[in-house]
């Protein structure tokens, strides 16, 4: 029988870091969903206003002598909002690390245009030119395999609203593959088109196995509003 894992309480949305929620936190994860534009993790330009900066503060209570911290799992891009998960232990984190792969990680996004297929898979291998862009080649000895599964769930003469299953995980996968298909992610400026608007991609769900308890867990956090605006205000 699994140990019963140790929920630790949540505070008050008032001492939540900006631009993050925070959907679970306990002994060994913190899980949180997080608003475009705010970084992951530093770069050498922006140090502090990061995700993983903010979040290394909230854990030791404003304390920067604790000993308490947190490791990164994964990455969101900057400009796609929703659910990043943190370990905070390193055994935690090489658990994490090591299983991501069976974990079951969905989006949505709203992109340019009618989809032809309604639902399918999409695969190709991703390379990364020197300016740092993914693309798609059918050359497997240059790129890695990435597999994209999606779903029209609401459409208009101008956008589509997908349900995405990421089955793999690299750079820009989603995006790169969106635009392969000739319906580029809402405001995607590197992949797409350049227009007002922030990115219109959102990791919603994310199901893992406790790195400790080994219970199945589940975290889900809704779209943003500009997503029903943005759908909305494309209906005729």
């Amino acid at each position: 029988m699994p140990e019963k894992k140790t929920v630790l309480k949540v505070p008050s949305r008032r001492h939540w870091p900006r631009g993050i929620s925070i959907l679970h936190e306990d002994k060994d994860i913190l899980v949180i969903n997080k608003v475009s534009g705010l970084l992951t993790m530093g770069t050498d330009k922006i140090k502090e206003n990061t995700a993983y900066y903010l979040l290394q503060d909230f854990v030791r209570k404003g304390n920067s002598k604790s000993k308490n911290r947190i490791y990164i799992v994964h990455r969101l891009d900057r400009d796609t909002s929703g659910i990043i998960l943190f370990a905070k232990t390193p055994k935690a984190k090489h658990y994490l690390q090591d299983n991501w792969h069976s974990f079951s990680k969905t989006y949505y996004a709203i992109v340019h245009g009618v989809m032809k297929e309604k639902e399918g898979l999409i695969s190709s291998y991703l390379e990364e030119d020197s300016t740092f862009k993914m693309h798609s080649t059918n050359n497997e000895n240059k790129g890695k395999l990435a597999r994209t599964g999606y779903k029209v769930i609401q459409e208009t003469e101008l956008y589509s609203l997908l349900e995405v299953a990421l089955l793999t995980g690299r750079k820009n996968q989603i995006r790169v593959h969106l635009a392969d298909k000739g319906n580029a992610v809402y405001a995607d400026k590197r992949y797409g088109v350049k227009e007002k608007g922030k990115l219109a991609l959102h990791a919603a769900k994310l199901s893992i196995t406790h790195p400790h308890s080994k219970l199945s867990m589940t975290f889900e956090a809704k779209l943003p509003d500009y997503f029903s605006e943005l759908m909305k205000a494309a209906k005729p």
